[in-house]
């Protein structure tokens, strides 16, 4: 497999995972959430990641949501979030994924435990022998702890069911080297909503970004949309209200400068009327003076908000 075994590309988020008040998982949110992100234009789904609450989930409870994700797969790609302490748990997870008929996996190092370049390799080359599913190999420094260079990231590519890598460096200068050594042999996503984002797609570097939440709805698939039609303006302005979104609440390296990303997320949508549901402890919601900000932000790109309730 390559970049040419899949059509990946544009906008595919981390989608959140919604619990009711007391921590159980409410598929009907998770349903409704779904429909809603579909007839919003998504280009794919990720399920079961960072802002899924991966670490959360109990392999049956992962398993359910890859069985229901996969409903929504005609009109989007779907893929499941694979990210487990050991190779034997990700391989059971993406063999889960496959029964379910899903579309690929998303899969990070071990996170915590710090393992060096040697240990990752060996970890995808597990993973991936023991699945058939294409990999999207996934670097999150700010999760994991190892920030992946190009030389791992070389290795991790020539393995032969890795496709993809999602790069979420807070290093650009990393985050280029990765996207012009690599890209012309796996799908690479990360590329910014912003003027240099459009430059990079114009030219054929990177296939798109996968983001988190979608909270801002058709906008973010629409920003691909547009570069694709050559309407450069408009993609530029739909840029700057992700950018929007990406400043107030997240700093350079991802992480939330209140709360935390998956409440800010779920709440987000929430006050759009989407069913996303609560997180679970040990995540908390957030207050009132936290909810106001996520709302002035939605309000002040004149998205209509709705009382929480």
């Amino acid at each position: 497999m390559d970049r040419n075994s899949v059509d990946w590309h544009g906008y595919i988020p981390a989608i959140t995972t919604p619990f009711t008040r007391d921590g159980a998982f409410d598929p009907a949110a998770f349903e409704g959430q779904m429909g809603w992100l579909a007839s919003e234009g998504m280009h794919g789904v990720i399920l079961a990641g960072t802002s899924g609450e991966w670490f959360s989930l109990s392999p049956d409870e992962r398993a359910e949501l890859f069985r229901l994700g996969a409903r929504f797969g005609d009109g989007m790609r779907v893929l499941g979030g694979c990210n487990a302490f050991t190779a034997t748990e990700a391989i059971a997870h993406a063999r889960a994924a496959e029964k379910a008929g899903l579309d690929g996996i998303l899969l990070t190092p071990p996170p915590y435990m710090v393992p060096t370049h040697t240990e990752i390799v060996e970890f995808y080359r597990e993973v991936a022998a023991g699945t058939d599913l294409p990999i999207c190999v996934y670097n999150w420094p700010r999760g994991c702890i190892v920030d992946m260079g190009v030389d791992t990231l070389r290795e991790l590519a020539a393995i032969d069911n890795v496709v993809a890598i999602k790069n979420s460096t807070g290093d650009f200068a990393g985050f280029l080297a990765g996207l012009y050594a690599l890209g012309d042999s796996v799908r690479y996503f990360g590329i910014p909503t912003s003027e240099v984002g459009a430059d990079l797609a114009e030219h054929g570097r990177g296939d798109g970004l996968m983001g988190s939440g979608a909270p801002l709805g058709r906008d973010h698939p629409d920003f691909w949309n547009a570069l694709a039609d050559g309407d450069r303006d408009r993609a530029i302005a739909l840029g700057a209200r992700d950018r929007v979104v990406m400043t107030s609440w997240f700093g350079a390296d991802y992480g939330a400068k209140f709360g935390n990303q998956q409440a800010i997320m779920k709440t987000a949508l929430r006050l759009r009327g989407v069913s996303a549901g609560f997180v679970r402890r040990p995540l908390l919601e957030l207050d009132e003076d936290q909810t106001a900000l996520v709302r002035t932000t939605l309000e002040g790109l004149g998205i209509e908000t709705v009382p929480l309730s």
